[in-house]
């Protein structure tokens, strides 16, 4: 052992395993459940993903999403890094647990990555991409941009940028 010869080392020292402990709790905690995960094979991804109009997951367990966001687009894994993130139009990619591969268009919202690997999405408006039309994406931006031409004020013209990048976004995602 260490023998401390004064007793305020011997303070510093309990003051800087006090501060650790929490840190090593969360790695041990980490650590044991991926090795009870790794002994069933898999590790574990309860997703969640709603808009005002619809819930697309709820809980379900899923093995990868990819999502669009101001940061730049990126995918979640089990036991990614807990973020949190605002998202920009474009299209989040679910793969489910059979290899298939959902993608839902999303104008906004935000997505939550929890330590315990739960992902929650909230979508201001979404939709499959099955169920959109390119005739009506692309009508909707040329509106979008004679309104951004025509908008007199800063507010109509921030809205009018809104929906163009949005209209943008959705005919990328038809492509």
């Amino acid at each position: 052992g260490i023998l401390y010869r004064s007793p305020s080392l011997l303070k510093m020292s309990l003051l800087r395993n006090i501060r650790t402990f929490p840190v090593l709790v969360r790695q041990c905690t980490r650590m044991a459940t991926a090795v009870q995960q790794q002994k069933r094979g898999y590790a574990e991804m309860a997703f969640t993903f709603a808009s005002p109009n619809e819930v697309f997951y709820n809980s379900a367990n899923v093995k990868q999403v990819d999502v669009p966001s101001f940061s730049g687009s990126f995918g979640i894994l089990p036991e990614h890094v807990p973020t949190l993130a605002v998202l920009k139009p474009g299209v989040v990619t679910v793969t489910e647990e059979d290899g298939s591969v959902n993608r839902i268009f999303v104008s906004s919202g935000s997505v939550t990555i929890n330590d315990d690997s739960s992902v929650q999405i909230l979508a201001e408006e979404a939709a499959p991409i099955s169920n959109l039309d390119v005739a009506a994406a692309r009508e909707g931006l040329n509106k979008a941009t004679q309104e951004l031409a025509s908008a007199q004020t800063e507010e109509a013209k921030a809205e009018a940028q809104i929906a163009v990048d949005t209209f943008e976004a959705l005919g990328k995602a038809l492509e």
